[in-house]
């Protein structure tokens, strides 16, 4: 199956179950891997959106918009997770994200700070 096949499959199961986020997720995740960044970025909001704390969104999300170098939405997607994390409880997935929301700051301190844009 070629990756056009495979991303043919997943918009039809997502057609099929809607609210599944799973299936929303398997796409977005899809969409990343063939470096559709942007499409990608919409999918993983898209799901986000419908399912906040469906906790592997965020981290997905935010490493998507660090390649697409949209780091200030990075940072935001790394604390809107670490939220969801916090509510859900997840430690470990909080942990990931707090990783990834430092790494950012390291590279990119002027747009990971608290309450950038």
């Amino acid at each position: 199956m070629t990756p056009e096949q495979r991303l043919e499959a997943f918009q039809k199961f997502v057609l099929a179950r809607p609210d599944d986020p799973f299936t929303r997720y398997a796409l977005a995740m899809h969409l990343r891997c063939m470096g559709r960044h942007a499409e990608a970025v919409l999918a993983f909001t898209e799901l986000a959106s419908r399912s906040p704390d469906y906790i592997p969104t965020w981290l997905m999300l935010g490493q998507t918009l660090e390649a697409a170098g949209r780091d200030g939405e990075a940072a935001t997607a790394y604390r809107d997770g670490m939220a969801a994390a916090t509510r859900k409880p997840d430690p470990h997935a909080r942990g990931e994200l707090e990783e990834a929301l430092e790494a950012l700051r390291s590279r990119s301190p002027e747009h990971a700070a608290p309450g950038a844009p």
